[in-house]
């Protein structure tokens, strides 16, 4: 499903599934059918074109029309959602019914699918009348050959950042500074007279083409020839070849008589030997690079600079892909620099904001985001006409900035430009981007949750066996942050688990989405035009709820509700919301509220109940046929789940409390399951039943007690799971039972990216699992690996570092010796503990763990001078000072009787002394430890 087409994308396999012999149709009624997904898949083909057009470009009777098709479609699939809901509820008759009592479902189901297929029959012909008016319409208004009229003449935003005088920049200098470096700084002679690529990536407004331009001017005298040449959306190569040829003058008119392959070589030619720079700003096309970068002989050795610019990640990592190239990610202004830039533009110098002014000024910078472009812009509404605006427009724009309602040129001409990545996107990923407009400003945004909405929302189609709907809305996801649309938001291991939206790209969005009446926001007032279909509820009062009341809005195609704020008096309403998709009612409370009209909403895929004050989920759950994803967590009064759940077959998410540690017999029914909370694995049954979930992606199970039979029985369960991506494994009454059946006989699938299992309450293995020992690369996705190990040795460590996608580590061990971690492994790991129970040592060797940034430590100094010095140092030197990215070190020593305390204190002296001395000053905790506690455990 895309934004343009509306509802298309959903509805027409729905169509083809109406024409399917299994709802044995009237004969007209088919004959219908078939006619209006011919027409519909017309009608399709011409959104899709008009989707591709920037809306200030089409024609007004173009878009009158594409919206009656999409209001049509969004009806035609109501209509046929109920059909197939009431056909097929997707319940199955419960085994202890007995045979009369069966018999009278089967008979009452007969009679009511008769009136459906009736009622069906009434609406397919309503609406293929409805679509012929469209139809001809379309050809009365020949709308096919008007899609596109001529823009508005508009400045090109590249002429502004290439021609702006460097005395208007602020904050230029220091991050020229830093390329620069990136420019001219290699290691070696030999390297330095290398051809050197640097792509400068980043956010659509950060300055790259104003900060390359700056680098340009400034060292261009030091080459034999230069290039600039800007490149743009939908760039052909075979015009960016010319241009860069005509910028090194070189081929005059002749050059419009060759083609790519000529252009190639006679750029190869001219610039053999010599010592180039070339600047290509603005790629937004991995193949356009592809074809480009054949005119640069990576053979140059006399020293030649390429820079590009571009919004894409994943470009600017194909321009670097020699060992000697770099990538500059542009970062924003910093809070200094963005206040000089603000101030200067509206009061002429940078430190001339008055003071009533200086706390307005904070918050409007703050949603500003240090990007230049939105400085600029906002700075320049603030003193239109030669004057500084009052006080209350300062506070007036501040509220509007966000939610897309500030008009005024300068504005405008900010969106045009970001509204270029939004272009580019394909149209499935337009409108996953538009859903966000749900949220509201400065929201941290959970990557789980975003993606089970869309998929809820059914923007995701699976079209093949191999990938879940979730793991292709993962890439979804990963795509509109490579493309620097939303900013990704990293965990303690590395890892992106949510994201927020800049302001501007948000206003953006809002801006979009209200013109296609996508989405209706509710803060203050409702931004709606016609039928209601996703509604936001946003920043309200008590008194804006009286103000704009919900009855007063037309809610009948309502899909998506997301409650922001306190919205009990929506509960009075659910039932009359038929075809609702999705309702996240999280952190409303709740408490004992009537929720009987929730259990009607049969199309409902998504329900989210989180921290809602719930003190039970009530047994009528299990009438939501169609649910996927059930969240119920943070809502502590919850402790059992209800037997209904086990009848929500489609159910692929369930969530909740660790608390809640009954799970109904039959779980292992919801066989669709991908994603579960900690299952409590109090009986054999249950593991056993864990088994049937075959598309389990992420759990967490807590065993009581280990015993054998349940150890096998995991570990049979688990090789049943093809799909499994996380797995965290506690036992409550651990103790020192190790669990080396699962490390010898499991073999986890290549897709594993997590296992979380050590201390006192994790399993333990006697050695690492065989599948690291014999085939470390086969887990080429595993980037968090949290293990217990009674032994460690060096030869586990040379395992452990080949690991190739490797972020976190964290080993625990009962017994360790020295250990060596060299520059042979570990060139991902981000984060590395290591805990042991037994006295030992840490050394890092020069050119290990390049990426570590933390280091978390628990160790003991009971080991000789001669076998810990050998010929890196004494006892005392851990080579910390070997970590070139380290920002932080958590340091533990173990006190050991035979050792006397003065030695911990030089241990820790020693360590202090190296950190000191480290050029990134690492924060630094230490702390002794006087026990020898076999139990303990790292968090």
């Amino acid at each position: 499903m895309d934004l343009a087409t509306g509802a298309m994308g959903t509805l027409l396999p729905k169509l083809a599934e109406l024409l399917s012999k299994e709802y044995k149709l009237q004969k007209g009624v088919k004959e219908g059918v078939r006619s209006l997904e011919e027409e519909m898949r017309s009608m399709q083909a011409v959104l899709q074109v008009v989707g591709e057009v920037p809306r200030d470009q089409l024609d007004v009777q173009v878009k009158l029309w594409a919206g009656e098709v999409r209001e049509l479609s969004f009806k035609m699939e109501d209509v046929v959602d109920k059909f197939l809901v009431h056909v097929d509820d997707g319940s199955q008759p419960a085994g202890k019914l007995n045979k009369l009592k069966r018999l009278t479902k089967k008979m009452a189901s007969l009679f009511t699918k008769g009136k459906d297929r009736h009622d069906i029959a009434h609406a397919i012909t309503d609406i293929n009348k409805q679509v012929k008016v469209i139809a001809e319409r379309r050809a009365r208004y020949n709308l096919d050959n008007i899609v596109i009229r001529p823009a508005a003449v508009t400045v090109n935003p590249l002429l502004q950042a290439l021609y702006t005088e460097m005395t208007e920049l602020v904050g230029i200098d220091g991050k020229r500074d830093q390329v620069l470096m990136k420019l001219l700084s290699n290691e070696d002679n030999v390297s330095k007279q290398k051809l050197k690529i640097v792509s400068v990536v980043g956010f659509g407004g950060l300055g790259k083409t104003t900060l390359v331009k700056a680098v340009y001017d400034k060292i261009k005298g030091d080459f034999d020839c230069r290039a600039f040449v800007s490149v743009g959306r939908k760039a052909e190569p075979r015009k960016v070849l010319m241009d860069i040829l005509i910028d090194l003058d070189v081929g005059g008119s002749q050059l419009t008589l060759l083609d790519e392959t000529q252009l190639i070589k006679k750029l190869r030619e001219y610039l053999d030997r010599k010592r180039y720079l070339v600047v290509i700003d603005d790629i937004w096309d991995a193949k356009l690079w592809t074809v480009i970068n054949y005119a640069f002989s990576k053979g140059n050795n006399a020293g030649s600079r390429l820079i590009t610019t571009t919004r894409i990640v994943d470009v600017s990592k194909l321009c670097c892909s020699s060992t000697n190239d770099s990538v500059y990610q542009m970062e924003p202004l910093s809070d200094d620099d963005s206040k000089r830039l603000f101030h200067k533009r509206i009061f002429s110098q940078e430190n001339g904001c008055p003071r009533d002014f200086e706390e307005v000024s904070r918050d409007i910078l703050k949603k500003c985001g240090g990007v230049p472009l939105a400085i600029i812009t906002i700075a320049s509404v603030l003193a239109s006409d030669q004057k500084v605006n009052s006080h209350d427009e300062w506070h007036i724009l501040l509220e509007s900035i966000g939610r897309g309602l500030i008009e005024h040129p300068s504005i405008e001409e900010m969106l045009r430009i970001l509204s270029f990545s939004y272009y580019d996107l394909p149209s499935h990923l337009k409108t996953c981007l538009l859903y966000l407009s749900m949220f509201p400003e400065d929201t941290r945004i959970e990557k789980d949750q975003l993606i089970w909405m869309w998929i809820a929302e059914r923007f995701i189609q699976c079209e093949t066996t191999t990938s879940s709907m979730f793991q292709i809305g993962e890439t979804y996801f990963n795509e509109i942050v490579n493309r620097s649309l939303l900013q990704p938001v990293y965990d303690g291991h590395g890892i992106v688990h949510a994201c927020r939206v800049h302001d501007s790209v948000l206003d953006l969005i809002c801006l979009l989405s209200r013109e296609e009446n996508f989405v209706s926001v509710l803060n203050g007032s409702i931004s709606s035009q016609g039928n209601v279909r996703r509604l936001s509820l946003q920043k309200i009062t008590e008194e804006e709820h009286e103000t704009t009341p919900l009855e007063s809005v037309n809610m009948l195609q309502l899909r998506s509700i997301a409650t922001f704020e306190p919205a009990i008096s929506l509960m009075s309403r659910l039932s009359s919301f038929a075809v609702l998709r999705v309702l996240n009612l999280s952190t409303c409370a709740l408490g004992d509220h009537n929720l009987q009209g929730l259990w009607s909403l049969v199309h409902l895929r998504y329900l989210g109940l989180s921290n809602t004050g719930l003190c039970e989920l009530p047994e009528e759950v299990g009438k939501l046929q169609f649910l996927q994803v059930l969240d119920v967590s943070r809502n502590r009064g919850i402790e059992r789940l209800p037997s209904s759940v086990t009848k929500l077959r489609r159910l692929m998410c369930l969530l909740y409390e660790e608390r809640c540690n009954q799970l109904p017999d039959g779980i292992g029914n919801l066989t669709a399951m991908e994603e579960l909370s900690c299952i409590h694995a109090d009986s054999l049954s249950i593991v056993k039943e864990i088994g049937n979930m075959k598309r389990l992606r992420k759990f967490e199970i807590l065993f009581e007690q280990m015993s054998l039979e349940l150890e096998e029985a995991f570990a049979k369960s688990l090789e049943e799971m093809s799909n499994v991506q996380s797995v965290t494994i506690r036992i409550k009454n651990g103790g020192s039972k190790m669990m080396d059946l699962l490390g010898e006989k499991w073999v986890p699938p290549q897709g594993l990216r997590e296992l979380i299992s050590h201390g006192k309450k994790g399993c333990k293995f006697s050695r690492l699992p065989a599948w690291i020992r014999e085939n470390p690369s086969h887990l080429s996705h595993l980037s968090n690996l949290q293990i217990c190990v009674k032994e460690v040795q060096q030869v586990d460590v040379g395992l452990l570092g080949r690991l190739p996608a490797l972020h976190t580590l964290a080993l625990q061990s009962l017994r360790q010796g020295l250990l060596l971690v060299n520059a042979d492994g570990f060139r991902c790991v981000t984060i590395f503990c290591l805990w042991s129970n037994s006295p030992g040592q840490v050394i890092f060797q020069p050119g290990a763990l390049p990426k570590a940034v933390m280091v978390l430590l628990h160790v003991g100094l009971q080991v000789s001078k001669q076998e810990a010095a050998g010929d890196d140092g004494d006892l005392f030197d851990m080579g910390i000072g070997n970590l070139p990215s380290l920002r932080s070190v958590n340091v533990k020593f173990k006190f050991c009787p035979s050792l006397p305390r003065r030695d911990v204190k030089k241990a820790n002296s020693a360590l202090g002394t190296a950190l000191r001395a480290h050029p990134n000053r690492p924060s630094y905790a230490s702390v002794q430890d006087d026990d020898s506690d076999d139990d303990d455990e790292w968090e």
